[in-house]
């Protein structure tokens, strides 16, 4: 009896202990892949900025939010892309002011910054995620670029 004691125990101990290298060898990949997935700053990123107009003015519709409005809801020319208060009333408690940034010329963030932002779910520069109620977008690498190329020369 004992020896089968033994030799259980001694399973369960080789198995805990490849289990545990397995964890950690998992947490050494999880981490080494959150390094990789970290943005590498493009060389120079191309887009076309035409195409982002496009998507920023007619697909996500980025000015709606992106923009102050006067007294009747329409929204100042001259302030297009450059922030302000939300338009909205959010049906929570919102415990933060409520104002969305400018994104014309998109200041404070690389290029490598504002295309994780576009492709990888609204992942703000400095890590975590934006504030509802800014969309989750999942570009591609492209539409971004487009998009990037486009919000530069605002």
């Amino acid at each position: 009896m004992t020896g089968v004691r033994g030799w259980v125990s001694g399973m369960v101990c080789a198995v805990a202990m490849a289990s545990g290298a397995w964890l950690a060898a998992e947490r050494v990949s999880a981490q080494q892949k959150d390094v990789a997935a970290a943005p590498a700053a493009p060389a120079e990123l191309r887009g076309n900025a035409a195409r982002g107009r496009y998507l920023v003015e007619r697909v996500a519709m980025c000015g709606e939010c992106h923009s102050t409005r006067d007294q009747a809801g329409v929204i100042i020319p001259e302030t297009r892309l450059h922030g302000g208060p939300l338009p909205i009333r959010v049906p929570w408690p919102a415990d933060w002011p409520l104002q969305v940034p400018r994104i014309a010329g998109l200041p404070g963030y690389s290029d490598a910054e504002a295309l994780r932002l576009l492709t990888e779910g609204a992942i703000k520069r400095i890590g975590g995620q934006a504030r509802a109620p800014m969309p989750r977008f999942r570009m591609t690498a492209e539409d971004a670029a487009d998009v990037i190329a486009f919000l530069r020369t605002q």
